[in-house]
């Protein structure tokens, strides 16, 4: 009994750490700088969202960049889904030429930093004539060495080779082996790769930094970062741009949260 009790204090005492940035977010969203500079902080919610709001809606064009941030993060999502799914149902399931060595070389990519390829990705986008364009944000994103490391070993255990074999015998090939037999007992890992693929993809910000030179044509992150301008900073007004960007992100998690922790929990007893 007192384990338990234990256990459940534990998880309540993560909760509320977890929790906690983002009620201090809604809390400075909701008051003016000088109550965020006020000592001791205040730590009751104020009556100034609307005005931050509609200063921060005057200074960005705040739904414009929602709209291309949105359009980027779902054309990447599916794509890194489908993509990264083929890759790891064909590494686990089929033996062909070469396969641990490709499948060695993604677990070394995993590990290098991001960073190594701006340079490389820069040019080639500029010898295509994609700087400035949102479709310049799509590529580099669909490298997801962990997604395909993360299917490979959801699929390793959570595809029976039986079914595969059942439908070799009925004539299907590898897509319709895919399609039909693989996806259906994919769908947990699936859904936690989604989230995690549109997460990363909505707070992407050193590449569409570097990219988009259209001001008309920002992203929401690079959009929220003119919103700090040095030493006149209005921090309310940042923070409830904070706080806007985020309300997709809890929408998108509260839709999908429970395919997101059953493809959590299903791969890491599976891995």
């Amino acid at each position: 009994m007192t384990r338990r009790w234990g256990t459940h204090a534990i998880l309540i005492a993560a909760v509320l750490v977890s929790v906690f940035p983002f009620v201090w977010t809604v809390i400075m969203a909701t008051n003016t700088t000088t109550d965020i500079y006020h000592s001791p902080p205040k730590f009751t919610p104020g009556s100034h969202l609307l005005d931050n709001v509609g200063n921060v809606l005057s200074t960005i064009d705040f739904f414009g960049s929602m709209l291309n941030t949105l359009i980027v993060a779902t054309v990447t999502t599916f794509l890194v889904v489908f993509i990264d799914s083929l890759a790891a149902f064909a590494f686990a399931k089929f033996d062909f030429p070469g396969r641990r060595v490709l499948f060695g070389l993604l677990l070394v990519f995993m590990m290098l930093p991001l960073q190594l390829g701006t340079l490389p990705q820069f040019i080639i986008m500029s010898q295509i004539g994609w700087v400035g364009t949102l479709q310049a944000l799509v590529p580099p994103a669909l490298a997801n060495a962990f997604g395909i490391f993360w299917m490979r070993q959801y699929i390793s255990g959570g595809v029976p080779d039986e079914l595969l074999d059942a439908a070799r015998i009925d004539g299907c090939g590898f897509f319709r082996q895919y399609w039909n037999v693989a996806v259906p007992l994919m769908r947990p890992a699936l859904s936690f790769l989604s989230i995690y693929a549109f997460v990363n993809s909505w707070n992407d910000y050193i590449w569409p930094l570097i990219v988009l030179t259209d001001p008309n044509r920002l992203t929401l992150q690079v959009a929220l970062a003119q919103l700090n301008v040095g030493h006149n900073t209005d921090y309310s007004m940042v923070m409830a741009g904070v706080l806007m960007a985020s309300v997709p992100m809890v929408a998108v998690f509260a839709l999908f949260a429970r395919g997101f922790i059953a493809g959590a929990t299903e791969g890491a007893i599976r891995g």
